[in-house]
């Protein structure tokens, strides 16, 4: 069962020692075709989704707050489903990165992980509020709205270029 309402308050939001709202999120991604990554490159055979900010400025990938009654892994997931509709295999974290905030005059600290998708919904909590598009992975770093998470993005990029990462959707070794 999916639920289809987005959490929303911070009543349940967690904060590190310093004050600074703990923030988790994904990068969505998937292979354009069910083989290995070749000869070609990761921006060739690897697409992510990017979502639109709830006031339609800017693109960026799902990430909010991560809850007290949740692990880092399931605030990215269930981010990226409120947020973007899909559901996937969640992978290693990326990295943890200090920001400033645009909105609010604070600090926050941002962790990110790569999600492969295994499905996407037509239907999710912030449809109506949000616009979703798979693209490139040259497309997302050019349209992303924030520093962290093209480094975030160049990390997942890495680890889908090393020859010891394997596509879970077949399992096989990327030579």
């Amino acid at each position: 069962m999916v639920i289809m309402v987005s959490r929303t308050g911070r009543q349940l939001q967690r904060y590190d020692p310093r004050g600074r709202r703990l923030v988790v999120g994904c990068i969505p991604y998937r292979f354009k075709s069910s083989s290995k990554i070749g000869k070609g490159n990761v921006n060739e055979e690897v697409e992510v989704l990017v979502i639109s900010s709830q006031k339609g400025q800017g693109m960026f990938f799902p990430k909010g707050g991560w809850e007290l009654d949740e692990s880092l892994e399931e605030a990215a997931c269930r981010e990226s489903l409120e947020e973007a509709g899909v559901l996937g295999t969640i992978e290693c974290e990326l990295g943890k990165w200090s920001y400033r905030s645009r909105s609010h005059d604070s600090t926050y600290e941002g962790r990110m992980f790569p999600l492969l998708v295994t499905q996407q919904l037509d239907l999710w909590p912030e449809k109506n509020v949000r616009q979703r598009l798979w693209m490139t992975v040259d497309e997302a770093r050019e349209v992303c709205e924030h520093w962290w998470m093209k480094e975030a993005l160049d990390i997942l990029v890495g680890r889908l270029s090393t020859p010891q990462i394997q596509n879970p959707s077949t399992d096989s070794r990327i030579e």
